[in-house]
């Protein structure tokens, strides 16, 4: 099994491209492989015929567990494999199952006949009682089953153990109809995938390990707005409100380099070439592609350079050179209309920019109320590295190239 990434511990073989008994050469295909962040086609190293396969379609193994054996024709394998399986057993993927349904009796209501109940209140009770036959009950319970009239030792609580809590009482004595309500009880569970698990694991050390500060900056839109429909008249390349973040933070980030550094334990980088990750939402996760020397690249080369990455990941079909070497990250949820959010720090960067959605809001201007775009972002900070006044001084001077686009164009063109 290949370590198709920095990050890889063990893959999932998507697709056997040839089968047992097949003949081979060098650099034909092999199997596409499942890592922790895309789907890689595996190419022979060797020529002779597949005898072996080590790992089925839709399983996992570690790195460096035997994938496949290739040899020659009849060759006897049957002690590498024996000892292969000797082993520390593969990690298996299970397929996708459902558990089973199971009915849960909720309420039932009944009405005493009048003729039979020698003039006492109509009682309600169920047909359902406890599996051990003894009171199970909150003390609320039991009070608003009172007050109700309701036979709580008949009820089937909902609580822990059976036990009957206020909502059964409440749900009971809402259900005037007569009737039984039945509910189902379903729910599925999945393998978590190689990219779910690594995403776990790195985001998880990266909040329980860098201490995380948050500034949030309001930033005036309308100039940007402008800007941008301006250029997208006129140019081929159409621009987004995303092209104008990558270029202004990365503009921002030659004027503060402590902002564009990371932790390294025992020193701190400062790094001086920019290489802004774009964080891109997949099906499975979150796939960061990197912008290289994005502060010396035009709006229509990050447009371009974005809409290929963000291609590529959906497709699966990004590979390590595209996603490594990021120096600052970007996340922007404001196409999903989320309005403000903050977001978990990107190792090995000191910091990651949560972009909110531009909305159009009343704002104050030369003392009158007139309606503009406002956008919120949040600068997560790793305060090992960036101290709030380097911060707060980052997300000015990216505030005021958003604010004066023009500032942005310079002498380079559109």
């Amino acid at each position: 099994m290949p370590k198709l990434s920095d990050t890889m511990t063990e893959g999932t073989v998507a697709k056997w491209i040839k089968k047992v008994g097949d003949t081979v050469k060098s650099g034909e295909i092999l199997a596409e492989i499942d890592s922790d962040k895309a789907t890689m086609e595996f190419e022979s190293f060797y020529d002779g015929v597949l005898l072996y396969i080590g790992v089925d379609e839709k399983k996992g193994a570690p790195v460096d567990a035997i994938l496949a054996i290739i040899g020659k024709k009849g060759e006897d394998i049957s002690k590498i494999v024996e000892e292969e399986k000797n082993k520390k057993p593969e990690v298996k993927v299970e397929a996708k199952k459902e558990e089973p349904k199971k009915e849960v009796v909720v309420a039932q209501q009944q009405t005493t006949n009048p003729s039979t109940s020698s003039g006492q209140a109509n009682q309600q009770t169920v047909t359902v009682a406890t599996s051990n036959g003894k009171l199970k009950a909150s003390p609320l319970a039991k009070r608003l089953a009172k007050e109700k009239g309701i036979i709580i030792n008949k009820l089937k609580g909902s609580g822990d153990g059976g036990r009957v809590v206020k909502r059964d009482i409440e749900l009971f004595s809402h259900s005037g109809s007569g009737q039984s309500f039945v509910g189902t009880e379903t729910f599925t569970e999945e393998p978590v995938s190689q990219m779910r698990k690594t995403i776990a694991k790195r985001l998880a050390e990266s909040k329980f390990s860098a201490p995380h500060f948050y500034l949030t900056m309001e930033v005036d839109m309308d100039e940007c707005v402008k800007a941008r429909e301006t250029i997208n008249a006129v140019n081929a390349v159409k621009i987004s409100f995303n092209d104008f973040v990558v270029k202004a933070v990365a503009s921002s980030l030659k004027e503060h380099p402590k902002v564009n550094s990371s932790w390294k334990g025992e020193s701190i980088r400062y790094n001086q070439h920019v290489h802004i990750g774009v964080a891109v939402a997949v099906e499975e996760g979150l796939l960061v592609p990197v912008v290289r020397f994005a502060d010396g690249k035009t709006l229509s080369q990050i447009s371009t350079e974005v809409r290929a990455y963000a291609q590529k990941a959906k497709e699966k079909k990004l590979q390590p050179s595209d996603w490594e070497g990021n120096t600052f990250t970007i996340s922007n949820l404001g196409m999903f209309g989320i309005d403000e959010f903050t977001a978990i720090i990107n190792p090995p960067d000191a910091c990651i920019m949560a972009v909110g959605g531009i909305k159009q809001t009343p704002v104050v201007k030369d003392g009158l109320i007139v309606p503009g775009y406002v956008m919120k972002v949040t600068l997560s900070c790793d305060h090992r590295v960036v101290d709030g006044a380097t911060g707060a001084a980052f997300l000015q001077t990216f505030r005021n190239l958003l604010e004066n686009p023009v500032l942005l164009l310079g002498a380079q063109s559109i």
